[in-house]
């Protein structure tokens, strides 16, 4: 049995799953759907075609699926679907796609948006990811799994970030960023390979180093980034390996990184 407070206003048509808790002057849309478990703070809005999974913790006056910050967005169908057991803080602003870019905002799972972070429009962001305060997405861009962007760290439209990437606090993030790197600055540029991140959630010793290698290889060499990164393609079988190779040779916006 869901906990809705009398105060909260929730629009015909809206669908409320079980145990969800809304709180006091909260508005739901009608064409929102919330599921089991899901808990929405006082004074929280949420509104458009969005879709928000199971056991969510969304807190106070948060803005959920709220029009894109586009002025190209001229009414169309678009979305914003939110995976499962994420923690979305106070003051968070979520919006949905657009026509341009896929008409969708997804958000995976168990991730943790803290205060005043932004998903704008079209976003794409994966699983277990952590955005510190402040933290800023803009349009189109994309975040694999396992990422963090530091406080008060604004990511440029259409950038991607690799899986198991860290973004450092007060960084600005201009261009694409591999997987398992550690960026910052204004503007951020590589710093070497997010070795913590990495041993933690590595247990293979070897996966690391032969990533370590592929880094070196890559950006400390001197020679063409993508010349190396499909030799390493050709050449490896380690699947962390290919993975950062291939985003090395797939990137649109280029990698930020200083010749030694």
């Amino acid at each position: 049995m869901s906990n809705i407070h009398k105060t909260a206003i929730i629009e015909d048509g809206a669908i409320i799953g079980d145990d969800v808790t809304i709180g006091a002057y909260s508005i739901i849309g009608s064409n929102v759907k919330i599921g089991n478990g899901t808990s929405v703070g006082a004074h929280t809005v949420i509104e458009g075609k969005t879709t928000i999974g199971e056991h969510n913790q969304i807190f106070s006056h948060a803005a959920i699926g709220t029009i894109p910050q586009d002025l190209k967005f001229d009414g169309e169908d678009v979305e914003l679907i939110i995976g499962n057991n994420n923690k979305i803080r106070e003051f968070t602003l979520f919006n949905p796609g657009t026509k341009g870019g896929g008409s969708i905002t997804k958000i995976g799972d168990n991730n943790l948006f803290m205060g005043y972070t932004h998903v704008a429009h079209d976003v794409i962001v994966g699983n277990n990811c952590v955005f510190a305060n402040v933290a800023t997405l803009a349009g189109h861009v994309e975040i694999d799994d396992y990422v963090v962007v530091g406080g008060l760290t604004p990511v440029h439209q259409f950038c991607k970030i690799g899986s198991h990437a860290m973004i450092g606090g007060g960084s600005v993030l201009t261009q694409d960023i591999p997987p398992f790197c550690l960026a910052e600055g204004n503007r951020a540029s590589l710093r070497g390979l997010n070795l913590n991140g990495l041993r933690r959630r590595f247990s293979d010793r070897a996966d690391i180093d032969a990533i370590r290698k592929a880094y070196k290889a890559i950006f400390e060499s001197g020679h063409p980034i993508g010349d190396v990164a499909q030799e390493i393609i050709q050449s490896s079988d380690n699947e962390h390996v290919l993975a950062f190779a291939n985003f090395v040779l797939n990137t649109k916006r280029g990698i930020p990184f200083t010749r030694k």
